[in-house]
This record gives structure tokens, sequence and C-alpha cells, in this order.
């Protein structure tokens, strides 16, 4: 039983053959059409799409202006491309630790690590729970910083009625195959300002907004049409997949009682979206040594709190990043399970 995979019909090849036979391959129509049509998802903020997820964080802050000199406040556990755009900045990222229930950075540690160069905190939706975006908000405004969202892993989650993306100055998705929606490969950039929206369509195409009048330098991230086709056709269906991850993830927590694990918890005025349904279990290897035997397919996101990385190497004491490094696993969530697949996956953790 598969962890994840994408959800690839036959609206998706249609989209690519329409794009195909149009010629128009390169960024085009179906880009600014996806671009337009994602903004209902994000409170009708300005949409950047670009090539990865990655690459969104990485526009999303230079187009801030953010760079040599300046620090900004990441959690460590989550994945490298957080803490990777920022360096690719010629920044700092400065990693604080983690709450503990929902593993989203807990916004007193980020208070704790705002410093005379910090210019932006960037919490991280992390398996599609929204991060305690009033208490950043509030944070921000204090400090005088950005709030920069990493929205790669969490597509229609909400705090507070609002949907993630619509918070602070900016925000990245990650259209990886894996992803609650795919574009193949893609990402998307939101932004709250329409002169920094500006910058960051400079940045993905070479500085250009019209062809060879380089405004600045940059460079090319751009979004292929046939991404972008495949993108608005799972952007239909995202209600779809994100209705059945959270019922999928509500049998899971029902099955997992008194199983001796922790399942996710679901914040008062939150949507969780389940890109991940992971838990915490002190015998892990045991536990996926059963899962394994069974046939499930279970994965621990992330074994390597980012700070411990050769790439960043940084001297701090995080526990709870530390705990939830050797405790968590993530489990079968995604649409294309059915019930009785959840119900295998519960009787092997329950052994």
């Amino acid at each position: 039983m598969r962890l994840a995979r994408p959800l690839l019909g036959d609206e998706e090849r249609e989209a690519v053959a329409r794009v195909l036979a149009s010629g128009m391959i390169s960024q085009g129509p179906e880009v600014a059409a996806f671009e337009e049509e994602f903004a209902g998802l994000v409170a009708g903020r300005h949409c950047v799409a670009v090539n990865s997820g990655t690459s969104a964080l990485h526009v999303a802050l230079l187009a801030l202006g953010i760079g040599p000199g300046d620090e900004v406040v990441v959690p460590s556990f989550t994945f490298a491309a957080t803490a990777n755009a920022v360096r690719l900045c010629g920044a700092e990222p400065v990693f604080a630790d983690i709450e503990p229930d929902t593993f989203c950075l807990d916004p007193a540690a980020a208070a704790a690590a705002v410093g005379p160069r910090t210019v932006a905190i960037m919490p991280v939706h992390l398996f599609g729970h929204p991060a305690d975006m009033a208490a950043f908000d509030g944070l921000a405004a204090r400090h005088g910083v950005a709030v920069v969202e990493d929205a790669c892993q969490a597509h229609m989650a909400s705090s507070g009625g609002r949907p993630v993306g619509s918070f602070g100055a900016a925000a990245a998705f990650s259209f990886y195959p894996t992803k609650n929606m795919t574009t193949g490969e893609g990402g998307m950039a939101v932004f709250a300002d329409a002169a920094a929206a500006r910058t960051a369509r400079l940045l993905r195409n070479q500085g250009m907004e019209r062809p060879y009048e380089n405004e600045i330098v940059g460079f090319n991230l751009r979004m292929t049409d046939m991404n972008a086709a495949i993108g608005r056709v799972q952007l239909r269906r995202l209600e779809e997949f994100t209705a059945t991850r959270r019922a999928h993830a509500e049998l899971l927590s029902a099955g997992l009682q008194g199983a001796g694990v922790t399942v996710p918890v679901e914040r008062p005025g939150c949507r969780h979206v389940y890109h991940q349904y992971t838990i915490r279990t002190r015998d892990r290897e045991e536990l996926l040594g059963r899962l394994d035997a069974a046939g499930v397919e279970a994965r621990v996101f992330y074994p390597t709190p980012v700070h411990e990385l050769p790439a960043f190497r940084a001297e701090v004491d995080l526990p709870e990043t530390a705990a939830a490094a050797r405790e968590v696993l993530s489990l079968p969530v995604a649409p294309h399970l059915t019930d009785a697949d959840l119900i295998r996956v519960c009787e092997a953790v329950r052994g």
C-alpha cells in the first residue's frame, strides 16, 4: 500500500493534449488562467506561478527585498527547502522550536529568536495543519518584520476562517507530485502587494516583462502551459481531494484510539488538510517493521532536523524538534486509498 501517488486521469490528459495542439507550450495563457483561478484559494491575492515550490519560496523572499545581512526565523523541523530558500537569497536562517502537537513553528520560540537583523518570520503549515497565524501576525507587527508563509503542504488549510496564503506579506505553495494537488512539478508565490508580485514575475523570467527589456537580473523559473493545464484540472478537484483526506484522517484517528500512539490534532478554528497523517510513537522502528510486514508504506518526515544538516550546522537547542524527529511516523491517508486500506493500516499499527 503506497503512502501517496498523484491522482491523474482523463481530464488532465485532455488538458495536456489541448496545450500540445495549441503549439503554446511554455509560459502562456494556461499559466495566466491558473494564476487567476488559484487566487480564489488565497482570498484574491496576487499569484505568480513558477517551476517549483522551492522557487516560489525563493522568489517570494527576493521580491520582498530580503538578502545579505538579513535573518529569517524558520523552524528546523521541516523540509530543507524552507531554509535553503533563505540561504539562496544570501540571508541567514535562524532556527526556532516547534509546538509539540501541531509540529508548526512555536510563536513564543520564534519571538525569542527575533534579533536586530531579523526581517521576516517563515512559519510552515507542516503536514497540512496551519500555524498559529494570529500569533505570528501580532509578532510581526510588534517587531516590524514580514511574515512569509511556507504553505507548500497546506492547500485549502485555514486558520480562523482565513485560508493559508492570505496572511502576511507573501506565501508559497508546491505542486510536487505527492502534494494535495499537483502540476507534475511547480509552485505558486502569493503576494499581498502588487509591486512585489510584479518583481516576482520579473525574477521568474530573466528580469523581463517585455522581450529583451531586462529590468533586473532574473532567473528562468517559468511554469509551462502543460503544467498549468494539469494544475487547473487539479484545482477543480482539490475540494474533493481535501474532503477525502479529512474523512480518511477521521477514520484513522478513530481506529487508532488505544493503540499506544498519539494521533494528529486539529486545533479549534483550524482546518487541517492532512498532507500527511503523522502520529507519534516511542517504538518507531518496531512499528515500521510491523507495517512493512503488512505491506503498508509509512515514512519518517523528517529524521534529521535542518539545523543539524551539513549545509547548516547551527548550534541551537530545540528540544521539541529533537523529540519529533525521534518519534514521528506518517501513515497513508491520501485519496487513492479505500476504507478497507485504512482499516488494514489501523490493524497493522495495533498489531
